[in-house]
């Protein structure tokens, strides 16, 4: 176990959202290769960091290689893996993951079969891979954690972020070329 010894969390979060790209991310055994990422950054006015700590934003400043969890709209857990240094405000959103290990068990959390729909979306994401409140601020490099490099030349392609209203044009949305497991397409510049 431990994570990818290619990624260095102190980075910036958009170098760090462009590193987990091909990476295998797997929670209690369950998960699968990493396809789609957004950064966020303390000066970003779409960051949950960017007004400074609170109690729910509280992980997201720190250390950095942990766990941000936080709820979406009531209903979804988020993942994030926290960059920079500790008390910066920096995070990667985990927003798709090509399913691989323990389909059946993403299958049963989110009752669904189709692979493709699993795990596309930060909140099926979370849903799929059993994240709760319990996560938030754990190492990402440790039970029940595991983050397995990504292979050498992964294609990355780049874009704006989704689902925000701030800071929209910020091209810090990454993505597996070709994955049919992403969210949403990447337009074509």
């Amino acid at each position: 176990m431990g994570s990818s010894p290619s990624i260095d969390f102190m980075a910036s979060s958009p170098s760090v959202a462009r590193r987990l790209i091909g990476a295998t991310l797997l929670v209690d055994g369950v998960g699968g290769i990493i396809v789609e990422t957004e950064a966020y950054d303390r000066d970003d006015p779409a960051s949950h960091s960017f007004a400074g700590p609170t109690a729910r934003n509280a992980a997201m400043f720190g250390p950095p290689g942990h766990a941000y969890v936080y709820r979406s709209y009531g209903i979804h857990w988020c993942l994030n893996i926290v960059c920079r240094e500790a008390g910066h405000g920096a995070g990667v959103l985990i927003r798709a993951i090509e399913p691989v290990a323990g389909l059946d068990t993403m299958r049963a959390r989110r009752g669904l079969d189709d692979v493709r729909l699993l795990c596309a979306g930060p909140g099926r994401v979370g849903q799929a891979l059993g994240i709760t409140r319990a996560h938030n601020g754990l190492a990402i490099d440790a039970p029940p954690f595991e983050l397995l490099p990504a292979p050498p030349r992964v294609k990355v392609v780049s874009g704006p972020r989704i689902g925000i209203s701030k800071a929209v044009d910020q091209p810090w949305r990454f993505g597996l070329a070709g994955s049919p497991f992403l969210s949403r397409p990447f337009r074509q510049w």
